[in-house]
């Protein structure tokens, strides 16, 4: 890994009563960089998302983002601070539009970052760019039910980098599409990677995730057993045997 360290997870642990779901779990995130992390079902990748986002609390252990320690901090200050995450199972608010879904983060942005959120103009342009960058302009009008299910994908992760984050974590944003779909959300994370926001990818696509990332960590039963570049990481030994089933 190169470049100015953005997240570093250090020894994290979380128990829930008498089972350990993160044992020691070290993580460590550059700025700009793409890292996919896999791990069977049950391997502890949710538990540790949600104490890197917020939505846990970690027992032991650390998390520091863009310098500063973050443990302790709410989901929503976390996601002040530059970081992100959008959901395999995608949220938006039904009764509004696909373009009104993405203006209300951006509201909560501008509002945070001291801004004027009533700059109509601004707030408008920004939803422009942000519906061509992933495909939806002529869908702005919609409504969220009225989306395919990679269309309603593009739309979460639009809405999670509407406060341009420094950090995204896509969990499964690609799962239970067609091939030629998660080429396209492929294609789009690249695209938000050109941009300068590192990825954190949760796949079980092992093709997809190998492509897309520069470096792999393999979660297994809440221990980091591998961590490399990612065709290195598929033939280590452990990695095949608890993962692959080999």
């Amino acid at each position: 890994m190169s470049g100015e360290t953005l997240l570093e997870v250090a020894t994290l642990g979380k128990r829930f009563g008498g089972f350990v779901a993160l044992n020691g779990v070290d993580l460590r995130v550059a700025a700009g960089e793409r890292v996919g992390l896999i791990g069977p079902n049950g391997s502890g990748k949710s538990t540790l998302v949600n104490c890197i986002a917020g939505a846990l609390r970690n027992d032991t252990g650390s998390v520091r983002f863009a310098g500063r320690r973050i443990d302790g901090l709410s989901g929503h200050r976390r996601a002040r601070l530059g970081l992100a995450r959008s959901f395999q199972l995608p949220r938006p608010f039904r009764s509004l539009s696909v373009a009104d879904n993405i203006r209300i983060p951006l509201l909560y942005a501008a509002a945070d970052r001291g801004r004027d959120h009533h700059d109509g103009a601004a707030i408008a342009r920004r939803i422009d760019e942000l519906l061509d960058l992933v495909g939806l302009r002529a869908k702005g009008g919609r409504a969220p039910r009225e989306l395919t299910q990679v269309e309603m994908r593009k739309l979460e992760l639009a809405r999670a980098i509407a406060a341009e984050p420094k950090l995204l974590i896509a969990d499964e944003a690609m799962a239970g599409l067609s091939h030629s779909e998660v080429d396209e959300v492929l294609a789009l994370l690249l695209r938000l990677n050109e941009r300068g926001i590192a990825i954190i990818m949760i796949e079980h696509i092992l093709h997809a995730v190998v492509s897309f990332s520069q470096r792999l960590a393999v979660l297994v039963a809440g221990v980091k057993i591998a961590d490399g570049p990612p065709r290195d990481v598929v033939r280590n030994p452990d990695v095949e045997r608890a993962y692959l089933g080999e």
